[in-house]
């Protein structure tokens, strides 16, 4: 299931704790995706609701505040490329999202400050945020936030291809550093997924995705086609020459032929302030770019100095985030699609409305339990918001408008491709289709096949797996070790390559399905409820795929931590007469089916053991492995079940739940004694 599906509701039900957890691994995992991966999920207006209530658990309970939360990072890790350490950190601003949180910010800084104190509110760009430092007017590197404190990206050679970068300072002086949001204009955005549509390439979520995925290209040809854009906000650090102002380096700024920001308004009072983000707020649709709220800032640097900053912001400004719009249209029809995850997505076409600067005439409906909770039927009068700029989404039903002949909708019960009866996901309100021959599933499901937490083969891409697929080479995952058998009409079609990559990716394949364990065959082929740490339970007890197969739903919930609708889900997917013939089809192409039969030590039997923070030697899945290996039972949070407690740097939250509750803790050398002994 997808780890953003849902997320508000699922923390209803657990304690503070858990909710807090679960609060930390999800924005963590999307602030990667944000950052590294350049693939978000969720718009920038659902991290923000996430966010807000991060923040509201560690003020009223810091005690539970954890190292790795993402209140004390500024930015992220940068993973790729050339690092650069930053010479002024690249701070990010605090969010407000109400008039008051606005007039509180403007009315205390004026009452430190004094009455003459004066602000800019100025648009706030949707992109990626890149610093250039110029020496003596010429510009000689160019580096991105990545973890806004120590360092960042080097990406000069893609900001020399940017049309909106000065090269050369025309009035130069010794030295200055400038901050800027480089982005993506609307029709660029769409000319490249046009493009890559007609490439059969993947498309972009949206602007900014793309454009922090241009910025890091390897190579500048393809950053300089896709036609960036840059606009300066800040200067970050001179010599040579001091500003009073703020907008006095805009001026300096604008006669060097640097592009700042466009729109902005100089401000005294709270009421001009809020004036100014309103303006702002309805130029947005009438903007060629994306723009995610309105920047409030001092004009002055010397009071900017005067405040400073925490270690995450500057005192001394704070970004206001707009509310969606929202805009009223009729419900036509529902479709319903079945994605590459086999979950069978409903999508509500509507009459086409304008929002945020763009017509829209569809929208996800989630599953039935969303469908349901709303009350919709065809004919609604649906209440539609961009979420983020970005993503139309239903908020509610104008029910005062619902037709005379009205019904409520329910989704099919069979897949809208392949006609196979959906199977419901445990503890989800979500359909799936698990027909391993459904071609609205079927390249995803060789994609999470040849994972590195199934198969592992390497080298074996998206874009490999859908050419194969498209043009019949492959049908289901059980194909993929035929390849070898259509060598010759693979180096004619050139889909993997030439000779010399085709006959690797093949080799690649036979030592895959050589080397590759029972556990994660399981993994990958698909089945309902069953990942990476339930294969490896379901083979450990069963000990062969066949006999999982042979299984009742009886036998399945024996396993420690199944529950009756997982068995059953397992139980069925076996007993489907296409999936028994894949399963033959598995076996008999030489894919291992036996579980490996290790010989364990006992001296942890018995033990349940919980690992936090930064182990001296071992990484966490190498000390679960070891924990393991040795009869022992690891668990991902403390209770008053847990053994003992190993503990790292940077314990956190564990190791205080651990000495409330009298649970021992031991170091990496504690556990290494207990093994050996």
């Amino acid at each position: 299931m997808n780890p953003i599906d849902n997320q508000m509701d699922m923390f209803g039900d657990n304690d503070l704790k858990n909710e807090y957890d679960e609060l930390v691994r999800v924005m963590n995992y999307h602030c990667d995706r944000y950052y590294n991966d350049d693939e978000p999920e969720i718009s920038d207006y659902e991290y923000d609701q996430l966010n807000l209530r991060l923040k509201q658990i560690e003020k009223e309970h810091p005690e539970l505040i954890r190292e790795d939360s993402p209140s004390r990072r500024v930015g992220w890790k940068a993973e790729k490329g050339v690092l650069i350490k930053h010479n002024v950190p690249m701070l990010s601003l605090l969010d407000v999202f109400s008039k008051e949180e606005v007039d509180e910010f403007v009315n205390s800084t004026i009452k430190e400050l004094g009455e003459d104190t004066e602000f800019l509110v100025e648009t706030k760009i949707d992109g990626l945020s890149m610093a250039l430092r110029y020496e003596n007017g010429k510009l000689t590197t160019a580096v991105t936030r990545g973890d806004g404190i120590t360092e960042g990206e080097d990406v000069t050679k893609n900001a020399m291809v940017i049309k909106d970068v000065v090269k050369n300072m025309p009035d130069p002086i010794e030295y200055i550093e400038i901050r800027g949001e480089v982005y993506m204009t609307r029709e660029a955005f769409a000319r490249v997924n046009e493009e890559a549509e007609e490439a059969g390439s993947k498309t972009f979520a949206n602007p900014r995705n793309c454009a922090a995925g241009t910025l890091r290209q390897i190579d500048t040809r393809i950053t300089k086609h896709r036609d960036l854009s840059l606009f300066i906000f800040n200067i970050q650090e001179t010599r040579g020459m001091e500003f009073k102002t703020h907008s006095e380096g805009y001026e300096f700024l604008k006669k060097n032929n640097v592009k700042v920001i466009e729109l902005y308004y100089k401000c005294k009072t709270a009421d001009e302030v809020w004036d100014a983000i309103q303006k702002i707020g309805q130029a947005r649709g009438d903007l060629a770019y994306d723009i995610d709220g309105a920047v409030v800032k001092l004009n002055s640097i010397a009071d900017r100095e005067k405040l400073g900053a925490t270690i995450k912001f500057p005192r001394w400004a704070i970004a206001y985030k707009y509310p969606p719009e929202e805009k009223e249209t009729k419900l036509l029809s529902i479709e319903v699609d079945t994605g590459r995850t086999g979950r069978v997505t409903p999508v509500a076409i509507f009459e086409p409305i304008s929002l945020c600067g763009t017509m829209v005439s569809r929208a996800t409906l989630h599953n039935q339990g969303f469908i349901d909770e709303l009350g919709i039927g065809i004919g609604d009068t649906l209440v539609v918001y961009k979420s983020g700029e970005i993503i139309p989404k239903i908020k509610c039903v104008n029910k005062d408008k619902r037709p005379s002949d009205w019904k409520p909708y329910t989704i099919p019960d069979s897949c809208p491709v392949c006609g196979h009866k959906l199977v419901k996901e445990a503890d989800a309100a979500d359909f799936k289709c698990v027909n391993p021959a459904c071609p609205g599933t079927i390249v995803n499901r060789i994609c999470n096949f040849v994972a590195r937490d199934s198969m592992n083969i390497k080298g074996f891409g998206y874009e490999y797996i859908k050419a194969l697929v498209e043009q019949d080479f492959i049908k289901d995952i059980s194909d993929i070790f035929t390849l070898k058998d259509k060598r010759d009409a693979l180096v004619e079609a050139k889909i993997l390559g030439l000779e010399k990559n085709t006959d690797k990716l093949l080799g690649v394949i036979e030592e895959a399905k050589a080397n590759t364990s029972a556990d994660k065959v399981l993994a990958g082929i698909g089945v309902p409820n069953v990942g990476k740490a339930t294969s490896r339970d379901l083979m450990e007890h069963f000990g062969s795929i066949d006999a999982l197969m042979e299984a009742t739903a009886e036998d399945v919930i024996k396993v420690e931590g199944m529950g009756d609708i997982s068995a059953e889900a397992i139980v069925n997917f076996f007993r489907d007469e296409d999936n028994i013939a894949l399963m033959r089809r598995l076996k008999d192409s030489g894919v291992r089916f036996e579980a490996e039969k290790t010989v364990k030590g006992t001296a942890l039997e018995g033990l349940s053991i919980c690992i936090t923070g930064t182990l001296p030697t071992l990484s966490r899945n190498e000390a679960a492995d070891l924990i393991t290996s040795n009869g022992g039972k690891v668990v991902g949070s403390v209770s008053k079940k847990t053994s003992y407690l190993l503990e790292g740097e940077a314990a956190g939250s564990k190791a205080v739940k651990a000495k409330e509750l009298g649970i021992p803790s031991i170091s990496e050398e504690d556990l290494m004694n207990m093994i050996n002994s």
